[in-house]
């Protein structure tokens, strides 16, 4: 079966469309294939060969490239100098010329080679479209479908590609089935042995702060930031906001009208994952303070050098800010930047505030416990120590009268 010359040139437009791909990288790639084809069937596998196809009618040009030297000794690689001018007229000794050849067929075998290198380099280049178009996009958010879910990872059709999301970037408690459209968060592009390998997320903290971006579009005249951001996805977040217009309440401006703005993203992440909205200040006592909102703080003592915090809070604040198993606390930290210890009000510099010692506890006069035996000797010698008291006088008199009677 010999190769269509006429049918492949209609072909490079069609397969530039339907891979999406410029005419001219596939004109080049059919190109390539041909000279590989041109070397099985004329020349040789180390020759130097370069074809051209005119895509209107078909025709395929072969120029095989030779060295002039004055005494050929292999004429697949070498020419002559008196046949080189004829090429060239100023052609030196130590030059290349290239020898014009006009291709009518390919055998059958060559046909094979030329279709395998083409849909191989049709790969090559449709997985460098993709990395250079998705490498520019790595930390923004992108529409996809989810096309399997997997043990620890669910597969994101994205278009053009393909993307993964592992265990550890999916949002704790989500649930995912095929066909179901997400946004995800494209967190990097990694060159893999099938093309480009996309590794989306829903977990990440950003992922929450591009959420924000499409719906506070005063994030993108500057009038209002998010300075830092906390997350465990599909648990809690918290997000400090600032603002570098006066007068304009940064909170107000992320939550919106009714919580219509909050609510949009919370509607994305799922309902579980509560949002904490605070005011970024550059004071880092006050700071801290509102990151542990809504906490009432009595107190704040600062360690710049260790970053660390002890904050002091009414007793009946303690488990508020401390959080359902110290996720408040815990988000608070990461969101400051300083290690942060609660302690309730009257129990500061004690080691365990919020415990007492087991002296505390028991009371001072309290009795050891005794072993059994030893408790009935006790009682034993209590009872006849308390007898004797009692009847020592009664039995004087009861005696006196027997005495009397007798008599």
């Amino acid at each position: 079966m010999e190769l269509d010359m006429k049918q492949l040139a209609l072909a490079v437009k069609a397969i530039a469309e339907e891979k999406n791909l410029p005419e001219e990288t596939v004109q080049e790639i059919v190109e390539q294939s041909l000279a590989a084809a041109y070397r099985r069937d004329y020349g040789d596998r180390e020759q130097e060969v370069r074809v051209t196809m005119n895509l209107n009618n078909g025709e395929v040009d072969a120029y095989i490239s030779k060295e002039v030297v004055k005494d050929v000794e292999d004429e697949r690689f070498e020419i002559n100098l008196t046949e080189a001018q004829a090429v060239r007229k100023n052609a030196k000794i130590g030059e290349t010329v290239e020898l014009h050849e006009k291709v009518e067929s390919f055998g059958r075998v060559a046909a094979q080679t030329a279709k395998q290198v083409i849909l191989q380099r049709l790969r090559e280049a449709e997985r460098e479209i993709v990395m250079a178009e998705y490498q520019d996009k790595i930390g923004t958010v992108i529409n996809g479908i989810v096309g399997r879910v997997e043990t620890n990872i669910v597969r994101i059709e994205l278009g053009k590609a393909q993307g993964i999301m592992p265990k550890s970037e999916q949002i704790q408690g989500e649930r995912y089935f095929p066909g179901q459209r997400l946004k995800v968060f494209l967190k990097d592009v990694e060159r893999g042995f099938r093309g480009p390998q996309l590794v989306v997320s829903r977990g990440h903290p950003e992922f929450i702060e591009w959420l924000f971006r499409s719906e506070v579009p005063e994030m993108e005249n500057g009038a209002v930031e998010i300075k830092d951001l906390a997350r465990e996805a599909g648990v809690r977040t918290k997000i400090a906001v600032h603002s570098t217009v006066p007068g304009v309440d940064p909170v107000g401006t992320f939550v919106g009208g009714h919580g219509t703005r909050v609510n949009a993203v919370v509607s994305e992440i799922g309902e579980q994952e509560k949002i904490d909205i605070v005011v970024w200040d550059e004071n880092s006592e006050q700071y801290i303070i509102n990151a542990l909102s809504p906490t009432n703080v009595t107190k704040v003592k600062i360690d710049e050098k260790a970053k660390k915090a002890t904050v002091v809070v009414p007793e009946d604040q303690l488990s508020i800010a401390i959080g359902k198993s110290g996720q408040n606390v815990r988000l608070a930290s990461k969101l400051t930047g300083y290690e942060i210890d609660i302690t309730a009000e009257g129990e500061e510099g004690k080691k365990k505030p919020a415990v007492k010692s087991a002296e505390e506890k028991t009371p001072a006069a309290a009795p050891k416990l005794k072993k059994k035996e030893q408790l009935e000797s006790s009682l034993l010698e209590a009872i006849e120590e308390h007898g004797v008291e009692e009847k020592t006088e009664p039995a004087k008199e009861a005696e006196k009268q027997m005495k009397n009677k007798q008599v």
